[in-house]
């Protein structure tokens, strides 16, 4: 499964930094009125004036450009690890192409598909060709959407969204407090939430990093990241076993996908009749559960505790190093792969018929191969 490439501040989002352009305004407003005119050189000049780049739109989440050049170079480089997995005609039911119901994720799945099948047909200068990408309906995709079906999950995130907010508290307050001294401005913690969003909204879809991101110093944005970490820890990966249990069915899903590939082996299928690839695109919120399945980035002896089902200590915070990293864990674009080799005997000749292979799994997370905490 691969999460969708980048995408614009959704809808709510951008309502968020309409609000915020007129907080800014007024805070500058308030500065100049202020009898410390000395303080007004300390505030940054883009913030005058300064208007949200989605002013105005009402609606947003799609996939930009950035992110189907994402998953177009993701599918090329695919492509040109698993050459021999791929050298068949396209048929959608050996390379199976699914996505969730929005659009962002079926739009990834086409930008991925067009790298795949490039110059596989006889559409366009390119050479491209129809495929077919399906999807379930949101209300029913137990495999990719998982997380809108599981009411268990639901009650929890709605219990637990008030905890996360109440330890993400006092490092925005330390930051802000450490704002409002070096601006002279009236920031509260929320002003804060939402520049610290607009930072990454910049830096991530704009390439600009000399505006909100300059506000803060390194270690606030070490901070800043952390209660990033923190909240999808918790609400999304190890908090609770519930968070990852409800990804099962897709895990399910590449299980049975392997267990056919082998019978089709075994059973000497030609080409053509059998599955190759199952590729899936889906969201955060898909692929964050499913790599705490795999036991990714777990600390210490931590996989004990999840065969137990425990939920496990908060990622360390800065200057302490941790392993969770949402920025590695489940960046736009991130990606699962599992693959399935097929090896000879022992002796390293070819195994006789009545002879079993032996077939192994390799996972892959955002294209490197990484270790699976079960057979260290």
């Amino acid at each position: 499964p691969a999460r969708h490439g980048t995408r614009a501040p959704t809808k709510k989002r951008i309502k968020e930094l309409d609000r915020l352009a007129v907080r800014l305004g007024t805070l500058v407003d308030e500065a100049k009125q202020g009898p410390d005119t000395a303080s007004l050189k300390k505030i940054p000049s883009w913030m005058k004036g300064w208007e949200s780049r989605w002013k105005g739109r009402v609606k947003g989440g799609e996939l930009v450009s950035e992110g189907e050049e994402e998953l177009f170079n993701f599918a090329n480089r695919v492509k040109e690890r698993f050459q021999d997995l791929f050298d068949e005609e396209y048929h959608p039911d050996v390379y199976s192409i699914r996505a969730t119901q929005v659009p962002r994720a079926s739009a990834s799945a086409v930008a991925f598909g067009l790298g795949l099948l490039s110059g596989k047909g006889k559409l366009g200068a390119g050479n491209n060709r129809a495929f077919s990408v399906l999807s379930e309906s949101r209300a029913s995709d137990i495999c990719l959407r998982f997380f809108d079906s599981c009411k268990t999950y639901k009650d929890y995130r709605k219990r637990k969204e008030p905890d996360v907010d109440k330890q993400k508290e006092p490092i925005l307050e330390h930051v802000t407090s450490a704002l409002v001294s070096r601006y002279h401005l009236k920031f509260t913690t929320q002003d804060v939430s939402s520049l610290w969003f607009l930072c990454k909204q910049e830096a991530s879809l704009l390439n600009i990093t000399n505006q909100a991101c300059q506000l803060f110093n390194e270690d606030e944005v070490h901070l800043l990241e952390w209660t990033d970490d923190l909240e999808g820890f918790v609400l999304k990966g190890y908090g609770e076993s519930i968070n990852y249990k409800m990804g099962l069915p897709l895990l399910k899903d590449v299980v049975q996908s392997m267990e056919e590939a082998i019978i089709a082996k075994e059973e000497n299928f030609p080409d053509g009749t059998y599955e190759k690839a199952r590729l899936r695109f889906a969201h955060a919120e898909t692929l964050v559960p499913f790599t705490c399945l795999l036991g990714l980035f777990l600390e210490g002896s931590d996989f004990e505790k999840i065969q137990r089902e425990e939920p496990l200590d908060l990622p360390p915070m800065p200057p302490q190093r941790r392993n969770w990293k949402g920025a590695l864990v489940a960046p736009f674009a991130s990606n699962n792969m599992l693959a399935l080799y097929q090896c000879p005997g022992n002796d390293g000749k070819k195994t006789s018929q009545d002879q079993k292979n032996s077939y192994f799994v390799q996972v892959l997370h955002n294209e490197a191969p990484v270790s699976m905490p079960w057979v260290l």
